[in-house]
């Protein structure tokens, strides 16, 4: 498999450590849409990443889709459970870490496409404000789980995983937002996962 995009996509990273945890290879293939349009367009029509080809050349788009895909090749394995009211907890938790990226790439996007006196000041604080409140949500979670806990059950999930994705991007993009303090719990999560393989690999950093 083929994975289109660079790490520091938070939405790229999930679908990599995603697939690290499932200990599938792939080969990631670096491309930036707005610096590699063509390049992006070649394997999404809406010029966006991540996209992942498949061995049997399909190319699978979003991230979300992509993550649905994987847990249904993995069947009992799969890090989303497969029905019920435990499906949807863990959805709900992804949804709002998916929503933490979201926030905190508009904040990332509106100060750097746009010159410094045109920034939409309240815009920013807004996403920004979101960005904490999906985290600290998050955080509550991870306090009941302690040390050595997931954010749902008693093994980890795509929440897990999607959490921390979101936590360490919004740490790098919007540092003065001081998620560390405002989360500690998650952050407890978080660097015990980062310090792993897995996310080790996948670190924008890598």
């Amino acid at each position: 498999m083929k994975l289109y995009g660079r790490y520091l996509s938070p939405f790229v990273r999930r679908v990599a450590t995603t697939l690290n945890v499932m200990d599938q290879p792939f080969e990631q293939v670096q491309v930036a849409p707005f610096d590699e349009w063509d390049k992006a367009l070649s394997v999404n029509p809406v010029v966006r990443i991540p996209a992942l080809e498949l061995d049997d050349g399909d190319v699978l788009i979003d991230s979300t889709t992509i993550l649905d895909s994987l847990d249904e090749q993995a069947g009992a394995n799969a890090l989303v459970p497969q029905n019920g009211k435990e499906r949807r907890d863990v959805l709900k938790l992804v949804a709002i870490a998916v929503g933490a990226m979201e926030k905190s790439v508009n904040s990332a996007y509106e100060l750097r496409f746009h010159p410094k006196e045109k920034v939409a000041e309240d815009w920013v604080e807004r996403c920004d404000n979101q960005t904490v409140s999906a985290l600290q949500a998050l955080d509550a979670h991870a306090a009941k789980a302690g040390p050595d806990g997931w954010l749902y059950g008693s093994s980890m999930t795509q929440a897990d995983i999607s959490a921390t994705v979101a936590f360490t991007f919004a740490t790098l993009a919007r540092p003065k937002l001081g998620v560390a303090e405002k989360a500690p719990n998650l952050a407890k999560l978080v660097a015990r996962l980062e310090a792993t393989d897995a996310f080790k690999q996948t670190h924008p950093s890598a």
